[in-house]
């Protein structure tokens, strides 16, 4: 299906590219999503009269990112979670936990933008987590897992 992206989609392409993705990609995330529509004459013929418009928005974001991602670049963490002696936590620290954290010091961060290669942290020290507050505006924050001996 040849769709018109309305805004930069990762591994896809930027702001206005007509490409071609599987149905299902299209109908089910793209469209419902807000980023993309299907590329049309009529389509095509409205998102040049808007082009404008959308590219002056998706500059905003940007800066918006680029900024809340000044004040989180080196920011530290501290999660508390009960632990065993040896430091390994009984549970573990999910990325839910962290944007949480996150939210709790004033940043707004959803869970799907923290990002955690190597999965949950599952025992006690600092861990590297990289927060993508933009496609272009990826920001790493140290998480310091501490140990709860109750």
């Amino acid at each position: 299906m040849q769709i018109i992206l309305l805004e930069k989609v990762v591994n896809l392409g930027n702001l206005g590219d007509v490409v071609r993705v599987k149905d299902g990609y299209a109908r089910n995330f793209l469209i419902p999503q807000r980023k993309a529509r299907r590329a049309t004459t009529t389509a095509l013929a409205e998102f040049e009269a808007k082009r404008a418009e959308l590219e002056n928005a998706a500059a905003a974001k940007l800066a918006v990112a680029t900024a809340a991602g000044a004040k989180l670049t080196g920011l530290t963490v501290q999660i508390v979670q009960k632990s065993g002696v040896d430091g390994r936590l009984f549970g573990s620290v999910t990325n839910a936990d962290i944007a949480d954290a996150l939210v709790k010091q004033g940043f707004a961060v959803e869970k799907a933008s923290v990002r955690m290669p190597l999965g949950p942290l599952k025992i006690v020290g600092d861990h590297p987590v990289s927060v993508a507050l933009h496609t272009d505006v990826v920001v790493d924050v140290i998480v310091a897992v501490l140990g709860d001996h109750a």
